[in-house]
């Protein structure tokens, strides 16, 4: 079961619960602190140095990376690597890719709680995002959740063979 926390009216779902969550439900899979966030890399069997990451948690604003303000208190971001063709039927087109330190184009809300939104640094290569979803729009991410696990899936085996075979490159 997923845990939940009041804010207002929605219930809130907890970083820890979407953790177990995607710890529960996709193998090969190995989170890591870094960045002010907690990454959740595809790696099976630790084949490769880090994996391929599909899925973030951030709690807390970064140097280049402050659109959704998460150093407000109990704000955190989940962030979803998905396939381009999903995030274009999401939102229509990729955004250009900010200078460093910008936020992607559109007429956004970053700051915007329980809201599917591009992620704001990184929607130009087919990230979304949602800062602290309630439990109705955390069931609608499992959705994106599969999606982007599965992209990561396919780009792991695609590094795999390169090692295997660098002639196939």
């Amino acid at each position: 079961m997923v845990s939940v926390e009041a804010e207002g009216r929605a219930r809130v779902v907890q970083k820890s619960a979407i953790e177990h969550y995607m710890l529960e439900n996709f193998d090969g899979i190995f989170p890591l602190n870094s960045w002010g966030e907690k990454s959740f890399f595809y790696n099976p069997n630790k084949q490769l140095t880090r994996g391929t990451y599909f899925a973030t948690l951030k709690e807390k604003d970064g140097a280049h990376d402050t659109a959704s303000s998460l150093n407000r208190d109990g704000i955190f971001r989940l962030n979803l690597g998905v396939t381009k063709a999903c995030y274009l039927s999401l939102f229509s087109q990729l955004p250009k890719r900010p200078k460093k330190g910008g936020v992607g184009e559109g007429p956004y809300d970053f700051q915007a709680v329980n809201t599917r939104l591009p992620h704001p640094s990184y929607g130009w290569i087919g990230w979304i995002c949602v800062l602290n979803p309630t439990m109705d729009t955390f069931e609608k991410c499992k959705y994106f959740l599969d999606i982007a696990f599965a992209k990561a899936k396919e780009t792991t085996a695609k590094k795999l063979a390169k090692r295997q075979h660098p002639s196939w490159a």
